[in-house]
């Protein structure tokens, strides 16, 4: 993975533990390992569109894939970004997290949830100024944590968009075993 703060780190470890060992069952060890990348293949500031924001976090896989060849089956970049529509005649801005994995089974890409940030805290802004208003600290969770004090973090934000990642780049190779409820409304587990 891009070298990235703490909390990227344990949300792709925390999305690759859910599903292998949550979703599939499979006792296999996760590790990851956290590697430096050149600053070229860094983008500097907040990508404002879901593209930019998975163009970033692709050029971060990318950029180690390059670096390390096949020494890994997977590389990951995580990326959190804006991205805006209009709806009802209204712009509205919203955060999420993206994940790009490229591995042995292909390329596939993942997202967190979006959360709308208040139009409060960026009416009269431009585009550009919109990064600069959004709250968020490493410390608070990220942009994220701070808008949802702290119920969701940065960290959750990008374990769910790697486990999403991971279900796609898996889709028909390999299959989990869902929980489905029995007669008697309890959980039993089944296989598929």
């Amino acid at each position: 993975m891009a070298a990235g703060t703490p909390e990227k780190l344990l949300g792709v470890r925390d999305g690759f533990l859910r599903y292998f060992h949550d979703g599939l069952e499979r006792p296999v060890a996760v590790r990851v390992t956290p590697q430096e990348i050149s600053p070229g293949a860094d983008l500097a500031d907040l990508p404002l569109s879901d593209e930019e924001t998975i163009v970033s976090a692709r050029s971060r896989a990318e950029a180690l894939q390059e670096a390390f060849g096949p020494a890994y089956p997977f590389y990951v970049g995580c990326e959190g970004g804006l991205h805006s529509m209009e709806v009802d005649g209204a712009v509205r801005h919203f955060v999420r997290a993206w994940t790009v994995i490229l591995g042995v089974a292909g390329e596939a890409c993942g997202a967190s949830g979006s959360l709308q940030i208040p139009p409060r805290l960026i009416d009269g802004l431009d585009r550009g100024e919109i990064s600069l208003a959004v709250p968020g600290t490493r410390r608070a969770g990220g942009m994220i944590g701070s808008l949802t004090g702290r119920l969701e973090t940065q960290r959750t934000a990008m374990a769910s968009a790697t486990f999403h990642a991971l279900s796609t780049l898996f889709y028909g190779i390999l299959e989990s075993r869902p929980i489905r409820t029995g007669e008697r409304g309890g959980a039993w587990r089944h296989g598929v």
